[in-house]
Order: structure tokens, then C-alpha cells, then sequence
């Protein structure tokens, strides 16, 4: 296949799947889309060096290795609130309901402790979850872009899921007292 195809096909692909991954770790718009602009350059650098049924967890792994060197390049800048992570908001959204003013409000109220559980995660719990639940990476891709052992990825999730559940049922207290 032609280079400059081979290159358009996997950006359009896998241009969302980067950025969306960019916001979550750096957590800033203009950050985020210079990690992506590096990492689609190290792709058409790189074209003929790496597999091509590969390429999602390629593209994944110098993301998350790009971002990581972008956060300790700027470490204190990094110590900011987070951005409410678009793909979250979009799963929780249901347009049929959107003029439920009550609705919305409790929706809105849910999405906060939902982000909030969530960035309270450590890393080590909180980047494969994002990447296995928002994201849809498989545990296989994940394993290959953290380097680490696929059970170890499995273990994680399970317990984010856990650690998550936990936080949210003191939240389902806290509202009902």
C-alpha cells in the first residue's frame, strides 16, 4: 500500500482514539494537541518500521510514553483540575431527555462523582481503566502499551472497578441521609 494511504487510513482511524487519550493524561487542549501532532509525525516517520496490525497499540504506546515525557517536562503544570473527559459525557448523554431540567441536574450531579471517583484512582489503577472502559482498548493492547503483564492489566481494572464501587456506594449514602 502507498505510503501517504497507508498514513491517511491509520489517522483517520486512530486520530479520535489518540487525542481522547492525549485529554485524559495531560488534560489540556493545546498540550493535548501537540502530543498528537508528535505522535501522527513519529507515525510517518516510522511507517515501514513497525507492523501494520499493530498499529493501534504502536499508536497507543508512543501516546502514552509522549505524554508521560510531556508531564515531567512540565510536572508543576500538570497539578491542575482536570477536564471533564468528553467520552464520559457523551456515554451519559441521551438525547431524548435533554429538556428535564431536574434530569440533567441530577445527571450533572452524578457525571462530577463519577470524574471525581475516577481521578482519584492512582495511576496505576486509573490509566488502564480508562483505557480498557472509555477508550476500548483489549487487555492484550493494553499490556503492549503499558509493559506490563496482560494479568496484571485484568487485575487492575478489577480493581478500579472495585475501588470505584466502594467510593460511589459512600456517595449513594451520603445522598440518601
Amino acid at each position: 500500500m502507498n505510503q501517504l494511504l497507508t498514513f491517511k487510513y491509520l489517522t483517520n482511524r486512530y486520530k479520535n482514539l489518540i487525542y481522547r487519550h492525549a485529554i485524559y493524561m495531560l488534560k489540556n487542549q493545546m498540550d493535548a494537541e501537540e502530543v498528537v501532532q508528535d505522535v501522527l509525525l513519529r507515525m510517518w516517520n516510522n511507517l515501514g518500521k513497525f507492523n501494520l496490525l499493530s498499529a493501534k497499540a504502536w499508536l497507543m504506546r508512543t501516546t502514552h510514553n509522549l505524554c508521560l515525557d510531556y508531564i515531567r517536562r512540565n510536572n508543576n503544570m500538570y497539578k491542575r483540575e482536570p477536564l471533564i473527559n468528553e467520552a464520559i459525557e457523551n456515554r451519559m448523554k441521551d438525547e431524548s431527555i435533554d429538556g428535564n431540567p431536574d434530569f440533567l441536574m441530577n445527571m450533572n450531579f452524578i457525571k462530577e462523582n463519577i470524574m471525581s471517583a475516577v481521578e482519584n484512582l492512582p495511576d496505576r489503577l486509573k490509566t488502564p481503566f480508562i483505557m480498557y472502559q472509555i477508550d476500548g482498548l483489549k487487555y492484550k493492547e493494553i499490556s503492549k502499551i503499558l509493559d506490563i503483564p496482560m494479568s496484571s492489566v485484568k487485575t487492575n481494572i478489577l480493581r478500579a472497578r472495585q475501588q470505584l464501587r466502594k467510593e460511589l456506594k459512600e456517595y449513594e449514602k451520603e445522598k440518601s441521609t
